[in-house]
């Protein structure tokens, strides 16, 4: 009979490209942080395959190409990148441009080249490094877990249910946007309660001009290097 633990705390997201300071937000309230590496990957829209960052002329788009064409619906650890490697490229030169005069751009650069010149067949090899890297630099000292090492399936509230039985845990923590798309009677009834929180966005200098909200993360490293967790810690 399965028996939670009071103490444990699980959240659940998707392998995001370059993901934002909610996302890391989300896993320094929880014990264990599950991204959702075999639901389906979205038709539309997604930040799985691009996010945005900051230069001198505003906003820019990063985008990872992927193959959708005659592929159907797909898993998101099935989701292939486009096999020309300019877009890689791109990326690095981007960068170069954005960020050359931050105070930790040589740092923080030369992770992401070791991580661009591994040319990644799949998506989810492309955004797994790169959650590391932020991970570690932003200083979440909890770890995550796919949801494909877990053996549990399922779609919507029930997969979340699972997850948290699955990891004994009696909590899942959620952003409030959120609470439209969970059923907290099936939760409650599965003995689950929901830690809902508000999505805090740091405020801070940022290079080239008036401040942009809810960048990718990468941006805070780049300007913050090891003091980049103070940025997350202040917004909280």
């Amino acid at each position: 009979m399965w028996a939670p633990d009071p103490e444990m705390r699980v959240a659940v997201h998707q392998p995001v490209f370059l993901p934002w300071p909610g996302f890391f937000y989300k896993a320094i309230r929880a014990d264990c942080l599950v991204l959702l590496d075999t639901v389906q990957f979205p038709r539309g829209f997604t930040w799985l395959t691009r996010n945005r960052i900051k230069g001198p002329d505003g906003e820019v788009w990063l985008r990872v190409p992927v193959l959708r064409k005659g592929r159907g619906l797909q898993r998101i650890d099935e989701v292939r990148c486009l096999p020309e490697s300019r877009w890689r490229k791109k990326h690095l030169e981007t960068f170069v441009h954005c960020y050359g005069k931050a105070p930790f751009f040589q740092e923080t650069f030369s992770d992401l080249e070791r991580i661009y010149e591994i040319p990644q067949n799949r998506l989810l090899d492309v955004n797994l490094p790169i959650i590391d890297l932020l991970w570690h630099g932003l200083g979440v000292e909890r770890p995550y877990r796919l949801l494909s090492s877990l053996g549990v399936t399922g779609q919507g509230t029930a997969l979340m249910a699972s997850i948290c039985e699955s990891l004994g845990a009696d909590r899942l923590v959620a952003f409030r946007l959120a609470r439209p798309h969970l059923d907290e009677r099936l939760l409650s009834d599965r003995g689950i309660t929901v830690e809902w929180f508000p999505l805090p966005s740091p405020v801070y200098p940022q290079l080239w001009g008036d401040f942009a909200r809810d960048l990718s993360a990468i941006d805070i490293l780049f300007l913050y290097g090891p003091y980049a967790r103070r940025i997350l810690d202040r917004a909280k």
